[in-house]
């Protein structure tokens, strides 16, 4: 199991709750949301099928530009992330 931390500031604002539920039915996750902090507290059994761009793209799709509290899961980032080029 993975956990993940989101901060979504503007959660709180208007219906983005509502609207974050309903983004949620498409994530095989479990999910608490704290309402007061902006937070949302994921719980990932099969990080196979979820990847990171879904959890941003989730926030996104809803207004919302989330921010990952914490360290990423190695499992998360699949094919999703560039690296940086250096010279």
């Amino acid at each position: 199991m993975i956990e993940l931390l989101v901060y979504a500031p503007g959660l709180r604002t208007g219906d983005k709750q509502m609207h974050l539920s309903h983004q949620m039915d498409m994530l095989a996750a479990r999910y608490k949301v704290d309402v007061a902090h902006e937070m949302v507290y994921f719980e990932i059994e099969d990080p196979d099928k979820i990847t990171l761009r879904q959890v941003n793209d989730l926030f996104e799709n809803i207004g919302l530009q989330p921010r990952f509290v914490g360290q990423i899961p190695d499992e998360m980032k699949r094919g999703d992330v560039t690296d940086r080029l250096t010279r």
